[in-house]
């Protein structure tokens, strides 16, 4: 055991304590991207389904965790192994590593490395379960995001940064996770989303967001780890890391405004935060693979391209009529794309020099064949998340229990109660001793037995007293907490 244990390699001479620091409040800012996926994901959906989706994004997180710890980091990050498509598992169960720098952060310690890109890896598969919302089992999902973490996100994450990985040696260049992280999670939710097929009543019920807050609060706690996510993936406290910061905000402001203003447009002159919050995100995808190549005024050409672009994506999206029930798609999986392309034109060999990194830069730098090295690892990565996703998904549909969509029954009630026998909101209290000799009708009105025909507000929603005449009961006082 002590042998399993041991140091293998002390030599920490090079080890920076300021890049240290960086990287370990890098990968806490990272971390709270998980329940802010969550607490956006929710505000979109129904209030049924509010309580599982933010449970989702943790639960997806702990198990990446462990997967990673087992064998994800190794196979998705091996700076030993040779071969162009999947590391070893010299680094399983994050023994070798220790102080040892890795190959990809010579500043820091190797085990601070892993902890800063578990948290990518344990976002990306979060983000693919909005494909499959408001209809998907937790149990098959749980180990979905193991099974596919493996498969999908491992390999695409070693070609993109792994020394030897074949998208990095080609040229490539994907800063902080364009492919592995966002095109990966937009075409594996596409791929749930056909393969799970529509919610009951969708193309003739509205849905609608039940939270606007909620979303608001997820983009908030988005793009404040967005700062880890893309300054971080300096692995090093220096002036590059300040850039991506830098351009990062930029981007999200930018997308923000575009997409607003043009569903301000086109949608009878009104503002929506929730189109400003799908913008902001739709920017702050498109800059991450861009993030440390790119000068401040690009990350208004990513910021306005992706909010304009995505927003027609969700247009295109409801055209052809799959239900991503999120739009992961349109904003991850396109936005990526988007923003792989927009650096192979805009990255500035001068920018990567700030921190002595060598490249040739975009078109902007006169190197034209950028773009074919972006676009080459663009769809490679979709083809490859899109097409992994539908077989593992299929495989688990035909193992018994595994099956991933929930029953009639439990979409209609929600997978709130249905799969967690947990309530996200509780609408109505009754008020005791008002009720005289009708109390019994209104107990099964509590308890969804009966539904009330008319519902009368003495103000705004949610403001106070509300009065309901349910089946068989004279006009009752109820408190709403909405």
């Amino acid at each position: 055991m002590t042998a399993l244990l041991k140091r293998y390699d002390n030599d920490t001479s090079h080890i920076d304590s300021g890049d240290t620091a960086w990287i370990l409040v890098s990968a806490a800012l990272v971390f709270i991207m998980s329940p802010g996926v969550g607490y956006f994901y929710s505000g979109m959906a129904r209030s049924k389904n509010a309580v599982s989706l933010v449970f989702l994004c943790m639960v997806a997180m702990a198990v990446v965790s462990v997967q990673w710890m087992i064998w994800g980091y190794s196979l998705a990050l091996s700076d030993t192994a040779t071969n162009p498509f999947i590391g070893n598992l010299k680094y399983g169960l994050l023994l070798n590593v220790g102080d040892k720098p890795h190959a990809n952060a010579p500043s820091i310690p190797g085990d601070v490395y892993a902890v800063f890109q578990c948290m990518f890896a344990a976002l990306t598969p979060a983000l693919a379960l909005g494909g499959a919302a408001e209809r998907i089992r937790i149990f098959p999902a749980i180990l979905f995001c193991f099974v596919w973490t493996t498969i999908v996100y491992d390999p695409i994450a070693y070609w993109s940064w792994a020394p030897k990985g074949w998208m990095n040696v080609m040229g490539s260049l994907d800063y902080a996770g364009g492919t592995p992280v966002h095109i990966a999670s937009g075409f594996g939710a596409l791929a749930f989303a056909l393969v799970l097929g529509k919610r009951q009543g969708f193309g003739h019920e509205k849905f609608e967001p039940h939270n606007y807050l909620n979303i608001i609060l997820g983009t908030s706690l988005l793009w404040f780890g967005w700062f880890g996510f893309n300054g971080g993936s300096a692995v090093a406290s220096n002036g590059r890391a300040g850039l991506a910061s830098a351009v990062t905000h930029i981007a999200a402001c930018m997308g923000g405004l575009s997409w607003s203003l043009v569903a301000y447009f086109r949608n009878g002159y009104k503002f929506s935060s929730f189109h400003f919050c799908s913008g902001a995100i739709a920017g702050l995808v498109a800059i991450t693979p861009a993030s440390g190549f790119v000068a401040p005024w690009a990350a208004l050409v990513f910021g306005a391209v992706a909010g304009i672009v995505c927003h027609f994506a969700v247009d295109f999206k409801e055209k052809l009529g799959f239900d991503d029930a999120l739009d992961v798609f349109a904003v991850h999986g396109v936005g990526g794309v988007v923003g792989n392309l927009l650096t192979g034109i805009f990255a500035s060999k001068g920018v990567a020099a700030l921190n002595g990194s060598e490249i040739k830069g975009g078109w902007i730098d006169h190197h034209w064949k950028q773009l074919g090295y972006q676009l080459a690892a663009s769809c490679s990565g979709a083809a490859w998340a899109f097409v992994v996703s539908v077989i593992i998904l299929v495989i688990f549909n035909y193992i018994p229990g595994l099956h991933l969509r929930i029953h009639e029954d439990g979409e209609i009630s929600g997978t709130d109660v249905a799969e967690m026998g947990e309530h996200g909101y509780k609408f109505a209290t009754i008020e005791p001793n008002v009720y005289g000799r009708d109390n019994a009708s209104l107990n099964n009105l509590e308890q969804g037995n009966a539904r009330p025909t008319t519902l009368t507000s003495d103000g705004q929603a949610g403001s106070g007293k509300s009065s309901v005449t349910g089946a068989g009961s004279r006009e009752k006082n109820i408190t709403l907490d909405i």
